[in-house]
């Protein structure tokens, strides 16, 4: 039987679900339409202003750059400013980049508002994860982090499509399509930062819906019992320089290295794959958004069944290199899209599992700026992925030599993916027990 601060803390629990989540969530699917509707412009960008494959691959993959560059440094001011005013100015700030993209005349402004857009939106992620360190205790961080993940999944079943729809207005009022889709969609992102501002709580005690002893529960219970230091001076060795901080950034490089390089790719891929029109493209490649929806929900749901979160990390990364593997030699339509979702429901699906391992080993300080880092290095992994597949797509001409280079790197991240299970118990969970008073403050 739960004692009575359990049965505060649960209720607590629920209601910032219900009140963060959407919240949350919508903010993270707008993120997701304005930084991937590029790929539903590829072909129209090539054909109307001259963007190559390569140039593209270059384009969608500089985004990335300055949103690494600027990471730690976001984080470090969302943790003086609280969650509420810094995730509101950044979706803002993207928003109007994002609808800037309909100026976009050839591959140097291309380029030079693909690096804007990454600057603007830089620390999105990692804020939004150093809010779930904030409100959620440990036990609930792999099903509340796969909550969040439905965003970019809703993000691929709906925005595809409507991003198709929206390029169907080509010609109106003397726009292309291309243009219509980041117009639409960088305002709405706009409007999506003015309801942060106005509904988001930066931590439990700000929330006028909790109680004063709900607001405590949730508080003592997501901060845990380890300390955490006040400052980052001094604690550059346990911020970034712990071995599983640095196996879960070299994971997480991998994870994005590939998905990026495919998801970039995926409305190209599909329309090699026979399907015409932009709005059917979109539609097709939408589809693809229920096999990360799947993944987000299942993995959740079967690591509170049986546990082992590292050990689902490893069988993760296995199936989804096995089912790029075999993308390769197939030659039927309908293998080769089934392959497809399968590497996307696994390769995606791993995400609420690898940031909950991540967020039970720093608080505080230490995960603002922690877990930025791991998403820098991501990120990075964000930009190598499109370049490379964009530089191999280009110079053999085909959309199926890239996945050479996608399977190696697949390779690499099974390794890595064994080494952090093998690390991260021998370590344990947390900070290391004992942090100097000098550095903790």
């Amino acid at each position: 039987m739960p004692t009575p601060s359990e049965a505060v803390h649960s209720i607590a629990t629920r209601r910032a679900m219900r009140r963060l989540l959407p919240l949350l969530g919508l903010a993270y699917f707008m993120s997701y339409v304005d930084r991937t509707n590029v790929a539903l412009a590829k072909t129209q960008l090539e054909a109307d202003i001259g963007v190559s494959a390569a140039a593209y691959g270059l384009g969608a993959g500089v985004f990335f750059i300055s949103y690494a560059l600027l990471e730690v440094p976001s984080n470090l001011v969302l943790y003086r400013v609280g969650a509420r005013a810094w995730i509101a100015r950044i979706a803002v700030t993207w928003g109007l980049v994002s609808a800037a993209m309909m100026f976009v005349q050839g591959e140097a402004s291309f380029y030079a508002l693909r690096f804007a857009l990454g600057a603007a939106e830089a620390g999105l992620y990692p804020a939004l994860m150093y809010t779930v360190t904030l409100w959620f205790s440990q036990e609930h961080r792999v099903k509340v982090v796969g909550l969040i993940y439905t965003a970019p999944a809703a993000a691929t079943i709906l925005g595809a499509p409507a991003g198709g729809g929206l390029m169907a207005l080509d010609g109106v009022a003397g726009l292309q399509g291309w243009q219509w889709m980041f117009l639409v969609e960088g305002l709405v992102t706009v409007a999506v930062g003015a309801l942060v501002w106005i509904a988001l709580p930066s931590r439990p005690q700000d929330a006028r819906w909790l109680s004063p002893e709900e607001a405590t529960a949730l508080s003592g219970r997501a901060a845990g019992s380890e300390p955490s230091p006040h400052r980052l001076r001094g604690n550059f060795k346990l911020a970034f320089g712990r071995p599983v901080v640095l196996l879960l950034a070299a994971t997480y490089f991998v994870n994005q290295l590939v998905t990026s390089a495919i998801g970039f790719n995926l409305p190209s891929i599909v329309e090699g794959l026979g399907v015409e029109g932009s709005l059917n493209i979109g539609l097709v490649t939408g589809s693809m958004g229920v096999a990360i929806l799947a993944g987000v929900l299942f993995f959740p749901w079967l690591h509170g069944r049986i546990g082992n979160d590292t050990g689902l990390i490893v069988l993760c990364a296995v199936a989804g290199t096995a089912a790029m593997g075999a993308y390769l030699p197939t030659d039927s339509v309908g293998a080769r899209y089934a392959l497809l979702f399968a590497a996307n429901f696994f390769l995606t699906g791993t995400l609420p599992l690898f940031w909950s391992v991540a967020m039970s080993r720093m608080s505080g300080l230490m995960a603002a700026v922690g877990l930025a880092f791991i998403n820098t290095v991501g990120l990075l992994g964000g930009f190598f992925g499109p370049m490379v597949f964009g530089l191999i797509e280009g110079r053999t001409g085909s959309d199926r030599t890239p996945f050479v280079f996608v399977v190696i790197a697949g390779l690499a991240g099974i390794a890595l993916a064994a080494l952090l299970k093998r690390t991260v118990g021998r370590e344990g969970g947390g900070l290391p027990a004992r942090i100097p008073a000098a550095v903790a403050d």
